[in-house]
């Protein structure tokens, strides 16, 4: 019988979103958010990566999929703004935590 999410979170036990594969379990004071962000700016670096060699090997002749390098292209350009729209809201919510008053 397949265990349910409920069965497997033990007290203390937070739920995050992990970047692309749903719900990740971890500890509290845990790198949980660290990973995510750390996630996050990795396949930003790998989309980026990835249209780099495509749009290189277009223009060194050694394929002719120019439609691939364009996609590739406009994928790291969105994964790039989301990451920059994460770290605003990340920023906003800080200095809004730094306006409370105690």
């Amino acid at each position: 019988m397949p265990t349910l999410l409920s069965d497997r979170i033990q007290p203390n036990t937070l739920m995050t979103p992990g970047v692309g594969d749903g719900l990740r379990l971890s500890q509290p004071g845990g790198e949980g958010f660290g990973k995510m962000l750390d996630g996050l700016v990795s396949t930003v670096d790998t989309k980026q990566t990835q249209a780099d060699a495509l749009t290189k090997r277009v223009l060194l002749g050694d394929t002719d999929q120019l439609h691939q390098s364009v996609i590739a292209m406009q994928e790291a350009s969105v994964s790039l703004s989301l990451m920059v729209q994460v770290r605003n809201k990340l920023v906003d919510s800080y200095q809004e935590l730094m306006r409370m008053q105690v």
